[in-house]
């Protein structure tokens, strides 16, 4: 079994207040769940209204499919045009090490 997350550090766009901030990160981490099957929250920088943490994880059976996934999940993110990705960092673990 593999064991796999990617860890974002984000900048957002035109966003002034923590209210606004929700109204972006609450779509992108359901829309991560939705497309990738993947287990996300924000994980940092939580009373700052421009910046933010995101993780994503997941498990597989094999170590392609998982970097694979957090790899797509990743591009994705980078896509995005309201927000900036400052940083992405990525691991996987085999259930055994």
């Amino acid at each position: 079994m593999w064991i796999g997350w990617i860890e974002f550090d984000i900048l957002l766009g035109d966003v002034h207040s923590l209210k606004e901030k929700r109204s972006v990160v609450r779509p992108l981490l359901a829309e991560l769940k939705r497309r990738f099957d993947v287990s996300v929250a924000e994980v940092g920088d939580h009373e700052q209204h421009r910046r933010t943490q995101l993780g994503a994880g997941l498990v597989g059976a094999d170590r392609a499919h998982v970097v694979e996934v957090l790899t797509a999940v990743e591009r994705f993110v980078a896509a995005r045009p309201e927000l900036e990705l400052l940083s992405a960092r990525q691991r996987e673990l085999r259930s055994d090490d």
